[in-house]
């Protein structure tokens, strides 16, 4: 197992709270099979295991990550040396599901590989729908 000394901040988001600003790499994973849209997995998140495995199970999910951590592991070894923090965003709609499932997999695979792993979940916790904010 290689060990890398570079940090990686892995965070998931919602693009109907706009992007982050601040990562090296976004990325779009509205392609995915959305929960929002089953009914019983719709008041989850990511984090639980059968929304994230509806989402992870699918051709897709299971595809991406595997490509994800491929490319991030490349780009954590081709930083290493240098002082700067690899941030990578993941979005979703709402970033409750799909962006949260994806990130979290890869938080375990890439920490499980020996990369310095900082995982968080921007907007987990806002419930607006898939249409914009609820009004206050």
């Amino acid at each position: 197992m290689a060990a890398y000394n570079k940090q990686l901040v892995l965070f998931s988001f919602g693009f109907k709270y706009g992007p982050p600003g601040d990562a090296a790499l976004v990325l779009d994973l509205r392609f995915l099979p959305n929960p929002y849209w089953v009914e019983e997995l719709r008041p989850g998140t990511g984090l639980d295991p059968l929304v994230a495995a509806y989402v992870l199970k699918s051709p897709a999910g299971v595809e991406l990550v595997d490509h994800l951590q491929s490319l991030i592991l490349f780009l954590v070894g081709a930083c290493a040396g240098s002082d700067k923090v690899l941030r990578v965003a993941l979005g979703c709609t709402g970033g409750r599901h799909r962006s949260v499932a994806v990130s979290a997999r890869l938080a375990a695979l890439l920490s499980a590989a020996g990369v310095d792993c900082r995982l968080s979940h921007r907007d987990i916790h806002r419930d607006d729908g898939p249409t914009g904010p609820s009004p206050p």
